[in-house]
Parts: C-alpha cells; structure tokens; sequence
C-alpha cells in the first residue's frame, strides 16, 4: 500500500496524529522530515514536502540518505551526541562557501565565525564573530571543515538553555555526526534553495518503525533512469494517497491544516 510506504518518510507515522515533542505548528508550508528506524540508529531518510496551492502535501526533495548523532537520536544534551527528537523551526543558514542562492538569511563564514558552545556564556548557542574562541565546547564554523560548507540551523533550544545542546545543524555529511543531521552536499544545496522562510519551514526528527534503514528501500520520486517523474506519473502516485498525507503531517506539525 502506498500508505505504508509514504508512512516510511514520517516519524510518528506509527500512531498518526500522535505529535512529537518540539514545537509543533501547524502554519507551515514546507516540512523537512527526517526519519529514523529505531531511537539508536544513525541512518535513516531525509524527505521534504510542501504544500501547495489547494492546502495538499506533496513530496518534493528526496528521500535521500540522512545521518544523525553516533548515539541516534532522542533528549539533546551538551557532550552527547545525539540529534534531537521533535519538530521545530529552522532558522539562518551558513557557509564556508557563497551562497548557493537560498532565501534563508545565509552567512558566509570565515576563521572569525563561531558557534558558541559555552555553557557559562551570555551567547551560548548563537553565532558569534570575534577573533578567539567564546570559550569551551564552541566550535569554529570555518575550520569545521567541507561540513559546514552548507548548513542551516535546527532550532532545537530557542531558549539558548545551557545544558539543552548548542549546535545543531543540517549540513554536509555522510557518516554519524556529533548530534546534527547530515545529507549529501548536492542534496543540502537543493534544501537550501528550497527552503523559504515566507512559508515557515520546519524540521521533523523522529522515530519510524517503517522507515527503511536504506535510502534505496524508500519509494522514489525519479525515474530508472534517474529523473524526476514527469507531473503526469506524479500526480497519479500522489493522487492514491493524498487524503492520507494530512493525517499523517499531523503527526510531525501538530495540524493538518
């Protein structure tokens, strides 16, 4: 069934309309879900759906490969890395690189950029530019490396709690991570020319026991030869299980509307 395959990109698909934990709104217009197997595991899918001009769901980026934390995912914390579990809102974007062209606010960064990860610091989990670092545990957004080529920020703590983990990206990658989630880099510079804050994106990261562990076991959204399907073959997809995709959103948006 279509459904249960459409449930594999969704974290709570599980027990549709249970919501996560986060900040659920239900006025966005574009969802990036990153689903996961099991609590523990570190691979999973990353798919992005937007809602179009009649209020429907559809599947635009994806799936693709997505990595999280080496301890899965689950309560965030400082020193331990795992991705936070919930939904929430996506905030700058940045990289060592130019801006590939997203709407986001985007931020080139240089050796004077950094992520403040010090807990005992008035800008603990913000972006800061000084010449020396904000103190232990931040982390400096040039010499992270070809990771931070592309990112954009996971607003996972909008309270800058210390303790409650700073840092938290979706960038560049292809292995476990310190506690970000991270995607090919042609697939993070297509999210991010996707990504448009007029809609209110947000982030899903959740738990699906239907969610393959393989990207290449998810359903696709190409051809065999690699292209996108044509709107003619997608719309007869989508058409089987459009009246289940709000039931299902309402699962990581906390609305359907």
């Amino acid at each position: 069934m279509i459904e249960n395959l459409l449930r594999g990109f969704l974290p709570g698909g599980d027990t549709p309309g249970a919501p996560l934990p986060g900040n659920p709104v239900g006025d966005t217009g574009q969802m990036v879900v990153v689903s996961m197997p099991s609590a523990t595991a570190t691979q999973g899918t990353l798919t992005a759906f937007e809602k179009d001009a009649n209020g429907q769901w559809k599947p635009v980026i994806g799936p693709t490969a997505a990595w999280v934390g080496s301890e899965g995912i689950g309560k965030s914390q400082d020193n331990v890395h795992r991705t936070p579990e919930g939904t929430f809102a996506i905030g700058r974007a940045f990289g060592r690189q130019d801006n590939p062209g997203t709407k986001l606010s985007y931020t080139k960064v240089d050796n004077q950029d950094w992520w403040d990860g010090n807990m005992k610091s008035p800008t603990y989990n913000q972006m800061v530019r000084q010449p020396s670092t904000p103190g232990e545990g931040s982390e400096n957004l040039y010499d992270m490396g070809p990771a931070y080529d592309y990112a954009v920020e996971v607003k996972h703590n909008p309270t800058n709690t210390p303790g409650n983990a700073s840092a938290i990206f979706l960038h560049v990658g292809n292995e476990p991570t310190w506690g970000c989630v991270a995607i090919g880099r042609e697939q993070m510079v297509e999210i991010l020319k996707w990504l448009d804050p007029a809609k209110n994106p947000k982030i899903s990261i959740g738990v699906n026991t239907k969610s393959p562990a393989d990207v290449k076991d998810a359903p696709s959204l190409v051809d065999p030869q690699g292209q996108p399907l044509g709107d003619d073959a997608l719309s007869q997809i989508l058409g089987q299980f459009t009246s289940v995709i709000p039931e299902l959103l309402q699962s990581v948006t906390g609305s359907s509307k």
